[in-house]
């Protein structure tokens, strides 16, 4: 072990001891942080994250969005609501008609419901997450002390209890409606544009228990432009209610990923990382220097260990302080936009930081493999960067199922360990997609050790 840790230090030795080497790394790191605060600074976008009405200043979690129509009553204690979904008129098969119990009317307050869509049948959602299934068109919805419990029926007798949640205190009960705005994508090499166009839904509920009388209504139905005014939100005729709004409840697909967009930067700063890693090994067998390490260190695996963990973890290191510093830098920008939140403190945020670390190691693993495998600086460098890059320069240009496909298979999908929500365009989950690049890392390093042993210096 004390011969592994001389070795270790050797390594780190050579490393530190050519300065352009440092002085690169330490661009990666400046590189990372520009790029966060030009896109930050220069963006002049204001977005409330989806929401809709009501609460000054208060906002769903990115990445979701909470609009629609709400027609509720106040609740202190236990109670129920049950209603029979009638009608519903939309165009969206997410469009959304139900019962609903909320800790407040602003947007961003935590709820549950259950609720009718025309193309997913009957679902049960609390939080802006998805939780249960079911079927028929009666719905129920009920609170016993601090439990919250949603059923469906086919009949209005026999019930199905979809699933639970918790939610204690003051709460507005009611009936809501909502609607996926509609959306194009339209994609081209090297860019995207998202256009939206907001789209109404309408629902009429009857055998509504309790009589929803002098109930009072969050949400509108905005007209269409060049349209007169829109129809009411909320009437009750004595025997059925009828809802129309505008306006989604649940994941925004579309919604602008603020933390992945303001580490962005690390692309130029993985430029950095690849050259510094490569030059590192490729130097000694230009200048003839790896027959005198191998000489002094004949187990050459443990000479590729030492390097593998030097490298790695020199450049953690600075793909942390690349992302925190890219962070602290554009916060002020994000939040006096009022786009959102870059705070540390976020546990999604702090996980596409740790994410960014990693995979700033993880690359430099990756091209120490292969430039042990090439010997050859430009060849190298190429194949490391096409690998990084090229597939999400051209996925740009895809149709989505292709490019999520092309991301998926090559290294380019550590990159998606910076997602802190899941968008429209996201390939597959964080960690999964780190997990991508390890292995790419590790066969990397797997052949190289083969190679390694079986060459002459």
């Amino acid at each position: 072990m004390n011969g592994f840790g001389r070795l270790v230090r050797s390594e780190w030795t050579k490393l530190r001891s050519v300065p352009r080497w440092m002085i690169t790394l330490g661009a990666a790191i400046g590189l990372t942080a520009v790029v966060a605060l030009l896109t930050t600074a220069g963006s002049q976008s204001v977005g409330d994250g989806g929401g809709g009405g009501g609460g000054a200043g208060a906002k769903p979690p990115r990445g979701h969005q909470d609009g629609g129509t709400f027609a509720y009553r106040e609740l202190t204690g236990d109670g129920s609501l049950v209603t029979r979904i009638a009608s519903q008129k939309a165009d969206e098969s997410w469009a959304k008609a139900g019962l609903m119990i909320r800790a407040g009317s602003e947007p961003g307050a935590r709820y549950a419901a259950v609720m009718l869509t025309p193309g997913h049948g009957v679902r049960m959602q609390a939080d802006f997450d998805d939780k249960a299934s079911g079927d028929g068109t009666w719905l129920k919805l009920t609170r016993t002390g601090t439990t919250v419990t949603g059923y469906s029926s086919t009949d209005g007798a026999d019930w199905r209890r979809l699933g639970t949640y918790r939610l204690g205190g003051t709460a507005h009960l009611g009936l809501f409606v909502a609607t996926p705005a509609t959306t194009k994508v339209v994609r081209q090499f090297g860019g995207e544009s998202i256009d939206s166009l907001p789209s109404r839904t309408q629902a009429v509920f009857d055998r509504v228990e309790p009589r929803p009388e002098g109930w009072r209504v969050r949400g509108g139905v905005p007209a269409p432009p060049g349209e007169p005014p829109g129809d009411e939100a909320f009437t009750w005729d004595g025997a059925r209610a009828t809802l129309t709004g505008s306006g989604d409840v649940g994941p925004d697909l579309y919604d602008d990923d603020l933390t992945r967009m303001t580490l962005t930067g690390i692309l130029l700063g993985l430029i950095c990382v690849v050259g510094v890693t490569v030059l590192f090994v490729t130097s000694e067998y230009r200048r003839g220097m790896a027959g005198t390490t191998f000489t002094v260190t004949p187990h050459r695996g443990r000479v590729l260990a030492a390097r593998t963990l030097v490298l790695g973890g020199v450049t953690f290191l600075a793909g942390a302080m690349a992302a925190v510093l890219s962070l602290v830098l554009a916060r002020p920008f994000v939040r006096e936009s009022q786009r959102g939140d870059l705070a540390l403190t976020d546990p999604v945020v702090l996980r596409a930081v740790l994410g960014t670390a990693l995979l700033a190691g993880l690359v430099a693993v990756f091209s120490m493999a292969v430039a042990t495998l090439f010997r050859n600086t430009a060849a190298a460098v190429t194949v490391v960067l096409v690998a990084l890059l090229v597939p999400r320069i051209v996925a740009t240009g895809l149709p989505l199922e292709a490019s999520r496909w092309l991301t998926r298979l090559t290294p380019a999908a550590g990159f998606e360990v910076q997602q802190t929500f899941q968008r429209y365009d996201s390939a597959m989950g964080p960690w999964a997609g780190l997990a991508v690049l390890t292995l790419y890392a590790v066969v990397g390093l797997a052949l190289a050790a083969r190679f390694l042993t079986r060459r002459d210096a």
